[in-house]
């Protein structure tokens, strides 16, 4: 609550409450003092969240959430109410006061959130100095050969990685603490316990290839974490040397080095225009450079499935021509942006969710879509497409011809063609049909009940039941269906908006974290008796066993309780023969239900980044945390009881509870994971 004198009060007083909602959400006015729009909270096709000018509140007549402009903010981006404060007065030109925080918890949490944002935007100033130096030139030539000039360069702030383990982080070390930049998602490093021996070999035996020097040692024995002896082991260490014995193995030899080397980096911001992660293209053809496209893991600031590239520029152009443009990964984005379609947006990273559906909702509901032509494109067409109906967009498809991207078209026909191929882009349910018929021949009756089969599900998606009705007619017209039987049971099941159809596929409602999770199971190998295991957090040591690590946290903290994959991980966790050690000569022999086998065939299909413990134990603190915020949910559905104010006790433990989940969910340690520690 802000009281006249406090800085609050005086910001709340200069900020126009319509002006910052319209930040985040297309308003129309609806009257003398009233604005409207589409509630950011919840899912809605007619407009019920309204704004009033005059007494500067919001209310949705929808979910019923209300507030003032400070609580919009809060909670749209999911900030502290200090933060929140700061924000509007960036966006009112109000200068800032030093912060203040009620909690010591509030206080680190936007302290940590404060310096990554400072971290990646020195990073990125960083990865643009590289680019303009000499180091820099394979890489500009890389992005002339795409199509990019320098103003789109400078447009989208595309840097260059050089191909050192050192330089950025020597660059940051000196303003940044050693958890902070291990915090950022912008290191890798090696850490083991072990004893240290005078014959032990150059220390580049523990620092990865591309992260050494000319002459293959560490760049700076100086470095952060190179070498880190507790007080207590130094004075062991002292003592054992007297007696002629070896140090203890008290030693921890550690090296942080640079996640990004010889990469093409693209910044990611947030909807504020603040960069908060990266995508590198990597520059190198060996087996060795790893993955095309590598990304930024999540961190306190980051999650990918809350953000799309370029949303922070897009916006203004999506509100004002009303529709976005949605296409995959970052270079196509930028093509058909210098094109001059600069209402366009991309995924980055993750395929389509639903928090970017609702995200993008906020500020238009009408959408194109156009991935990659491609088999794999094409499947994920369909899955943005069932989301987007979902969330009621209207949507359209643009399918470019067989071999094109956006960019690859853009650049050998011109921006005038793309411009005239949006024109004539399809209304998803004419794509749907031609997929459905490319599929399956519909000259035979069975070509046509494998039609229909098809297209179900993606009819029963649709929230309004006149328009299923309309569909179920119009695809009975084209199909050419003239079985009465056939027809009666198409109409039925478009009737019949069942539960399991809502939803998107099984393995579209699968996070991330989960599928990480369900990997590591599958990766069970022989261990040996009585061997001596050791993590690491980046995963590179011989020790690291993730079938191993996944199955004591889960074992432990039943964090797949409740999720989509949890009889899968029952079923992988159970199974004897993963539990004695042993391989599978076929994965899928794991007993478990069909639909279970089917979910793991497509999550270990889909294995396109490396299985380190240090994405293991991101996956575990995402997981964590999801667990946190159901117990937070129910014990606050347990708080709305009636009756439950007489029970004293009952009432005080809860809050109690409610407390303690806030304050860790609060912790930007929270979930930290013991996997490292885990011998």
């Amino acid at each position: 609550m802000a009281n006249p004198g406090d800085f609050a009060y005086t910001v709340k007083q200069q900020a126009d409450i319509v002006r910052i909602v319209g930040d985040y959400i297309k308003l129309k006015k609806a009257g003398a003092q009233n604005y409207s729009g589409l509630c950011p909270f919840h899912g809605e096709k007619t407009a019920s969240f309204s704004v009033h000018a005059t007494r500067q509140f919001y209310h949705c007549f929808g979910c019923g959430l209300s507030g003032d402009v400070f609580s919009f903010v809060q909670k749209v981006e999911n900030i502290t109410f200090p933060e929140a404060v700061r924000m509007v007065a960036q966006k009112t030109g109000i200068p800032l006061p030093k912060a203040a925080y009620s909690t010591p918890g509030e206080a680190k949490e936007a302290r940590l959130r404060g310096q990554l944002l400072d971290v990646h935007q020195r990073a990125m100033t960083f990865f643009q100095e590289c680019l303009r130096r000499s180091e820099g030139a394979r890489a500009r030539e890389y992005l002339a050969g795409r199509g990019l000039d320098e103003e789109m360069i400078a447009r989208f702030r595309v840097g260059y990685a050089p191909d050192s383990g050192f330089l950025l982080r020597d660059r940051l070390k000196g303003e940044f603490s050693e958890e902070v930049l291990r915090e950022s998602g912008l290191f890798s490093w090696k850490q083991e316990d072990g004893r240290q021996t005078s014959d032990l070999g150059p220390r580049a035996a523990q620092i990865p290839r591309s992260a050494r020097n000319d002459n293959g040692e560490n760049k700076n024995d100086n470095a952060v974490g190179t070498v880190d002896r507790k007080p207590e082991a130094e004075g062991r260490k002292a003592e054992a040397d007297s007696e002629g014995r070896g140090p203890t193995p008290e030693v921890r030899v550690a090296a942080m080095y640079s996640k990004f080397r010889n990469r093409v980096m693209f910044p990611i911001a947030s909807e504020a225009g603040k960069v908060i992660a990266f995508t590198g293209r990597t520059l190198a053809t060996d087996e060795k450079s790893g993955p095309k496209y590598l990304n930024s893991p999540e961190t306190a600031i980051y999650s990918k499935s809350r953000v799309l590239f370029n949303l922070d520029v897009a916006k203004e152009w999506v509100k004002k021509f009303d529709y976005a443009i949605l296409v995959e990964g970052q270079m196509d984005c930028i093509s058909v942006y210098a094109a001059g379609f600069h209402n366009v947006i991309a995924t980055s990273g993750t395929a389509f969710t639903e928090l970017q559906a609702k995200l993008l909702g906020r500020f238009s509901k009408n959408v194109v879509v156009n991935f990659d032509p491609d088999t794999a494109g094409a499947k994920a067409t369909e899955r943005t497409l069932g989301l987007l109906v979902e969330e009621e967009f209207t949507v359209k498809v643009l399918t470019l011809e067989q071999g094109f991207d956006p960019d690859l078209y853009i650049r050998r026909k011109g921006k005038e063609a793309y411009g005239d191929a949006l024109k004539h882009s399809q209304k998803y349910f004419d794509y749907l049909i031609e997929r459905a018929r490319a599929q399956f021949p519909v000259r035979s009756g069975d070509g046509k009940h494998k039609a229909v089969n098809y297209l179900l599900p993606h009819i029963q998606r649709v929230p309004s039941r006149i328009v299923r009705d309309e569909l179920a007619q119009e695809i009975a017209q084209k199909l050419g269906i003239d079985s009465a039987v056939l027809r009666q049971e198409l109409r039925h099941a478009a009737g019949t908006r069942s539960t399991s159809a809502i939803k998107a596929t099984a393995e579209a409602q699968v996070r991330d974290a989960e599928k990480v999770l369900i990997r590591a199971l599958a990766s069970v190998r022989q261990m040996q008796p009585g061997e001596d295991h050791i993590s690491a957090r980046d995963g590179a040591e011989e020790e690291f066993d993730p079938a191993r690590q996944a199955q004591f946290v889960l074992q432990n903290e039943g964090l797949h309780h409740g999720l989509a994959t949890e009889s899968l991980a029952e079923s992988l966790l159970n199974d004897s023969r993963l539990n004695a050690g042993r391989e599978y000569a076929d994965v899928l022999e794991v007993p478990a239900t069909e639909s279970d086998r089917r979910m793991l065939a497509s999550i270990l299909l889909k294995e396109d980044e490396e299985l380190t413990a240090e994405v293991l134990e991101a996956a575990v603190r995402a997981l964590r945390r999801i667990h946190l915020r159901r117990r937070q949910e129910d014990v606050q559905r347990e708080l709305k009881k009636p009756g439950l104010a007489a029970d004293k006790e009952r009432l005080r433990e809860l809050l109690t509870e409610l407390e303690r989940i806030s304050r860790a969910l609060r912790d930007p340690g929270f979930g930290e994971s013991s996997l490292a520690k885990r011998a």
